[in-house]
């Protein structure tokens, strides 16, 4: 199934950019994903295609303004569900009602949904795509979540500009903030291209081998292990000998051991981490056993 990606921002020109090169251009040459960039100033009321304003309360800047936005969600959201529709054998746009791109909203209100959630209504078909604003102010963005949304039907991404976000949009429409890092760009677009990125190389077929990805940093809970190739000897320095020993068992011990070192000494976040989920998996494993022999019947005499 392909990988959709819708990207609101007022910079289309800037996509797809360096994701139009390399294993993520190729994957998108062969279909394996797909890129809208919308425009947002195509959803603003005036003649003057407005859309900020100045922030509440004052102060310096201006703020995206929630109407504008509101309409470019729901916009991109009809646009991801004429895609994903038929490839989940719904059917085509036309046969849910569908026109054109143009009014993708009233084409779709009954449109059948993907996903039948656990309480309230079922979502419209474009609601199954996630939206994510980029934002200095929403949770870290981690590998375990670029892998979950990997694993969708693809993703929906509000680029942020001038002093942000009016806040009523992230309840609205339900959109998930995200932060690629501590600090502050001129806007969301950079962002997104990571974000997009992460996510398009671990769709089937994009990387070379399907275990490219396994060993790589974060994948564990750990920065990765150091690499070293050919020369053998650099300016004096030598590729460690357990490297060239040809004995994997321990090339795998020493990897093990460079990882846990490089996090503890680099990442102390990440190690903490690491090592609180290691003793809740093994805290768990210790109950679980001590439940089976609690349970298990007396032995015969």
């Amino acid at each position: 199934m392909t990988f959709h990606a819708a990207v609101l921002t007022l910079y289309p020109e800037m996509f797809p950019g360096p994701l139009g090169v390399s294993l993520a251009g190729r994957a998108l040459g062969e279909g394996k994903w797909t890129l809208d960039p919308v425009q947002i100033r195509d959803f603003a009321a005036d003649k003057h295609r407005t859309v900020d304003d100045t922030p509440a309360g004052g102060g310096a800047g201006m703020v995206l303004r929630v109407d504008v936005l509101a309409k470019a969600i729901d916009h991109a959201r009809g646009l991801m569900a004429q895609k994903i529709l038929p490839e989940a054998g719904r059917g085509t746009a036309d046969e849910v009602g569908g026109g054109g791109v143009s009014a993708p909203d009233a084409a779709l209100e009954d449109a059948n949904p993907l996903h039948q959630p656990a309480a309230g209504p079922p979502p419209r078909a474009g609601e199954a795509i996630p939206v994510i604003a980029m934002t200095p102010r929403g949770k870290p963005l981690t590998q375990a979540r670029v892998r979950e949304l990997a694993a969708g039907p693809g993703v929906i991404v509000v680029c942020g500009r001038f002093e942000g976000f009016d806040e009523r949009i992230f309840e609205g429409r339900q959109v998930e903030e995200v932060s690629v890092g501590d600090i502050i760009l001129s806007g969301g677009e950079c962002a997104a291209l990571m974000l997009l990125d992460a996510c398009i190389r671990l769709l089937p077929g994009v990387m070379g081998a399907a275990s490219s990805g396994h060993e790589e940093s974060f994948e564990n809970g750990l920065l990765e292990y150091p690499h070293y190739t050919r020369p053998q000897e650099w300016e004096g320095r030598t590729i460690p000998q357990v490297l060239r020993s040809g004995d994997h068992a321990k090339i795998a011990e020493w990897r093990q051991r460079q990882s846990e070192d490089d996090t503890r000494l680099r990442r102390p976040d990440l190690w903490e981490r690491h090592v609180d989920a290691r003793a809740q998996s093994a805290s768990g494993a210790r109950q679980k056993s001590a439940g089976r022999l609690k349970n298990e019947p007396d032995s015969a005499a």
